[in-house]
């Protein structure tokens, strides 16, 4: 039970403090017989508390059959951004007459709405006759008002606001629940309306389509409306009397929240405290059960007027709640409405005024005819009292219209009984509206949330001090909050074109962006041509005399066998590949301890060293290799080493690798044309400290498959997608044609980063693509590498979101400068985005962090940019491999090839969906193979000492 706070002052936070002392006596009396009425801060705090509870009720699928307040789905699943443009229709019905507007909304830079509309009245036999009179009648006026506006000859967009109890399965389909409001129409509830609206309108010649051409089931994107193209059938009338689109039916609350979200973007809830009372906010996609998917937000028309119908309010509804309930049409039921909405405040204060009468405390115990009589107090009386300077005077003239000679106490009393009831309904209204906000507030995750709250409602508009006791109560419940309070001009009816104009916005925008992806999105089709272009640069790598002109060199890397498993000894291993320099121990044991144990430690390479001399260079990694040796205990120990040197070589042997140019930032001179193994050996010498064998040199990438190929016989490919791109596998001697003698295998070090710098890939490559390109240190060399590894994915993105923001599709049109700054979009960026226990909150995090100012649309379209992205690279990739192991199944004539792939990198291993889609791509493409993929550890370092380990394994057997 809620505990009601003592009183001996009176201070009630919205109702003015009155001493007791100079109490009139019918004012004291009224405080002390209405304390029920009056609720104390704690009292809303938990009226609120109580409310959000039943808000997850209504959102949860096994709570939502059981659950007061219904929170239903509106398939409205955006706001106006201000960009809306058109042309648009709009029927409003939900009472005795019903509306058709016309609203034209213009965004020249200046926002602008102009409407005109039209009243027609509907006869009560249309009211309680057959649903088909009844539309044939909306479809007629409907005729009526295009016609005085010589507007027949337009395609107009069309939004229906249909104020009554209705299931919405999409945002163009509503089933009548029930009819209220007097309406009683036969064979229409539990049916749609729209569909019905549309057969009257067919019934004219009246076509009704599917919206801008082209537009079908995907165009409709974010608000997923229906393809919905109707052709006339043979027994259609011949003639066509106008053609419209009927986009969205909507209710009034939703309405409201649109038409002020068109003046402020902040604006997520709509309110309407009038005869009724509603409200609606902006949803979570991921809260709510009802609905399937969990991206972006959807507007919940909440019907919170329940609220308590689960007898959740008992403890605060007074006896005269209870007789109001009693003698209502609905008795039980929308409780909460009937304690603050406008049908029922009047009547609250007129059951008030009779009981007290009745107990000889006003009127001098008089009662009239008109007093007893239910509605005579009418709720605008209410307002009227409350007025500062002529209150009293209203209250003794409406007292006397009841048939009552009012005494000034009788009517301090009663404004004072006015002043109490209509504290309550705003105290009540903001302690509902203040767990919305709340939630909205948790759903974003800020500290301090800034909102709007579109409003309507004759109670909210007309009573004097309603709106400023609501927002006073909201602002002491939520004082970690900044709501503003914006008043709807015409909810219902500007309301629905609103939401037609957004969905026709969000249609076309959807409709451009795809346009723009279509050329990222790869058909099984392409993806087996580039495994072909690629198997075809393969073979011209491969050939002595088209070697020269191959783009994908597939450099022999005079590895010709991978692990057995009975490689043994301690190896050295350097690893050279950037500004960080690693040296290694490996040590390598067979039969039952069979393992690998390592030992290393990391150096840095200054600046100066890196574009210094060659000497400087190698006589700084002696240097270090020297300390190394100290630090382990094996000065003067002679090992074999590997030297994984990741720069572009020619190798003629094994233990011989020639730099053909520098890379990632080096510049030592001296070097380039010189065997790298060579130039080690002889900084070596120059320290005289200790002698090496140096055995391999060896890439990454190789390295990657012989650390795989240790754990898996059956590897015999290595794939690295990091930064950069690179592929090995084991290739038969006999088509090596570099190197002499036809017998056994050699791993061939593809470079298929350069697939496609001769032209091949153009057909596929887009826009994006090309302007990374140009941008890039290495303009038209490494293309394919540019489009599937992690140091360009990022700028792709980039340059995509720029085009979509340029072209109005993103971001409102604004471009930041952070956005125009090349490299701000790191590919790690696109594995958190696409992370599927990430919201899209933390996504809006991600691009705040970048100093993008995004709306919750924007968020799932930049990530949809990055899954188009991540998804294209990682099937291309996928066809790469394709054609690599397919090229050895065929090899070896076989029917059916089992065979792994060691992978390394970043990109394979952190992006959460990559890999997946690789995998699949090689399945499609390559249905004779059984592709396994094994992660490396460490390919260059453990790599060089492995592959060292099998040249020892190897030369102690020919020695043998």
């Amino acid at each position: 039970m809620l505990q009601q706070r003592a009183q001996g002052t009176i201070s009630d936070p919205e109702v003015p403090p009155i001493p007791l002392t100079s109490c009139p006596l019918g004012t004291f009396q009224v405080d002390k017989y209405l304390y029920h009425m009056r609720l104390s801060e704690e009292t809303l705090q938990e009226v609120s508390e109580r409310f959000r509870k039943e808000m997850e009720k209504g959102l949860g699928a096994d709570t939502n059959p059981t659950a007061s307040v219904k929170m239903l789905p509106s398939f409205v699943r955006s706001t106006p951004d201000g960009t809306e443009d058109g042309d648009f229709l709009a029927l409003d019905l939900g009472g005795t007459n019903f509306r058709v507007l016309r609203v034209r909304v213009s965004d020249n830079g200046l926002q602008k709405v102009e409407m005109e509309s039209q009243i027609y009245e509907i006869h009560e036999d249309l009211m309680r006759g057959s649903g088909a009179q009844l539309f044939d009648h909306i479809a007629e006026c409907l005729a009526n008002f295009m016609e005085k506006l010589k507007i027949k000859d337009k395609k107009l967009p069309l939004g229906f606001t249909f104020s009554f109890p209705c299931h919405q399965t999409k945002l163009d389909e509503s089933i009548l629940v029930t009819w209220t409001k007097g309406f009683k129409c036969s064979s229409v509830e539990g049916k749609d309306v729209v569909s019905l609206l549309r057969k009257a309108i067919k019934k004219r010649g009246v076509r009704s389509h599917a919206g801008p051409a082209g537009m079908g089931r995907g165009a409709w994107g974010l608000l997923r409306c229906r393809d919905r193209v109707q052709r006339h059938s043979a027994s259609s009338p011949a003639f066509q009397d106008f053609d419209i689109d009927i986009v969205a039916v909507v209710n009034d609350t939703v309405g409201t929240m649109m038409t002020c979200g068109y003046d402020d973007h902040n604006c997520e809830v709509g309110l309407i405290v009038g005869t009724g009372t509603n409200a609606c906010y902006m949803e979570e996609m991921r809260h709510i059960d009802l609905v399937e998917g969990d991206e972006g937000r959807m507007c919940i028309n909440m019907e919170w007027g329940a609220f308590g119908d689960d007898g959740t309010l008992n403890d605060i509804r007074t006896e005269f709640d209870h007789e109001i309930d009693m003698g209502s049409l609905n008795p039980g039921k929308q409780l909460f409405e009937k304690m603050i909405s406008g049908m029922y405040m009047g009547e609250l204060v007129r059951l008030i005024l009779v009981k007290m009468a009745k107990e000889g405390l006003l009127f001098r115990g008089k009662l009239t005819s008109d007093l007893r009589t239910t509605g005579h107090f009418e709720t605008r009386y209410v307002s009227a009292i409350e007025k500062e300077k002529e209150g009293l005077q209203k209250a003794h003239e409406i007292l006397t219209k009841l048939g009552l000679e009012p005494s000034h106490e009788d009517c301090l009393a009663t404004h004072r009984i006015c002043q109490i009831v209509s504290t309550r309904s705003a105290n009540l209204c903001g302690a509902t509206l203040a767990a919305v906000l709340r939630r909205i507030k948790e759903n974003k995750g800020v500290d301090r949330l800034r909102s709007t709250v579109g409003v309507d409602g004759s109670v909210y508009k007309k009573h004097p001090h309603f709106a400023r006791r609501l927002h006073k109560t909201v602002r002491k419940l939520l004082p970690d909050c900044e709501i503003r309070f914006v008043r709807s001009e015409d909810g219902s009816g500007k309301g629905a074109a609103m939401v037609t104009a957004v969905a026709y916005r969000l249609a076309a925008q959807h409709k451009a962006r795809q346009k723009i992806l279509e050329a990222l999105k790869l058909s099984h089709e392409q993806l087996l041509e580039v495994k072909r272009r690629m198997r075809v640069e393969m073979e011209k790598g491969l050939g002595k005399e088209t070697h020269a002109k191959a783009t994908v060199k597939m450099l022999p890397t005079y590895v010709c066998s991978t692990p057995d498993g009975t490689e043994k000894g301690d190896f050295l291993a350097l690893d050279l590949g950037g500004t960080n320099f690693r040296v290694l121990l490996v040590r390598v044991r067979n039969g039952m301890r069979r393992g690998v144990e390592m030992h290393n430690k990391i150096y840095s390479i200054p600046l100066e060293i890196m574009q210094g001399t060659g000497e400087e260079l190698f006589d700084h990694i002696v240097h270090c290799i020297s300390d190394f040796l100290e630090y382990m205990g094996m000065k003067g120990v002679s090992l074999p080493l590997g030297f994984t040197f990741s720069f572009p070589c020619k190798q003629t042997s094994l233990d011989e690798g020639i730099l053909l140019k520098w890379t990632k930032g080096f510049k030592a001179t001296g070097c380039e044309g010189e065997d790298v193994v060579s130039l080690l050996k002889e900084a070596i010498h120059r320290r005289e400290e200790f002698d090496l064998d140096v055995v391999a040199v060896v890439n990454d990438t190789v390295g990657t498959m012989m650390t795989c190929g240790y754990e898996d016989p059956y590897c015999e490919v290595g794939l690295i997608v990091g930064t950069g791109s690179n592929a090995c596998y084991m290739e038969e001697m006999r088509n090596v044609e570099l190197v002499e003698g036809d017998e056994g295998r050699m791993c061939i070090n593809m470079e298929w980063g350069a697939f496609g710098d001769s032209g091949c890939l153009d057909d596929i490559r887009t826009e994006f693509d090309m302007a990374v390109d140009e941008l890039s240190l290495n303009p038209g060399k490494q293309r394919f590498e540019k489009m599937i590894s992690g140091m360009y994915l990022g700028e792709i993105v980039r340059n995509i979101l720029i085009d979509f923001t340029k072209r109005g599709l993103l971001f409102r049109g604004r471009i930041s400068e952070r956005l125009k700054t090349r490299g701000i979009f790191e590919t790690k960026f696109l594995s958190q985005i696409e992370s599927d226990c990430l919201a899209l909150l933390q996504v809006r995090s991600i691009l705040q962090h970048l100093g993008l100012e995004s709306t919750c649309d924007d968020s799932i379209i930049v990530k949809e940019v990055c899954t188009v992205v991540a998804r294209r690279a990682a099937q291309l990739c996928g066809a790469g491999m394709a054609a690599v192991v397919d090229k050895i199944r065929e090899n070896r004539g076989l029917d059916f090839l089992k065979v792994t792939v060691g992978v390394d990198g970043t990109l394979y291993k952190l992006h959460p969906h990559f890999s997946t889609v690789m995998h699949e791509t090689v399945k499609q493409l390559s249905p004779k193979c059984e592709v396994t993929f094994l992660q490396s550890e460490d390919g260059s370092g453990k790599g060089a000492a492995l592959i060292t380990a099998v040249a020892c394994r190897i030369r102690e057997a020919g020695q043998r």
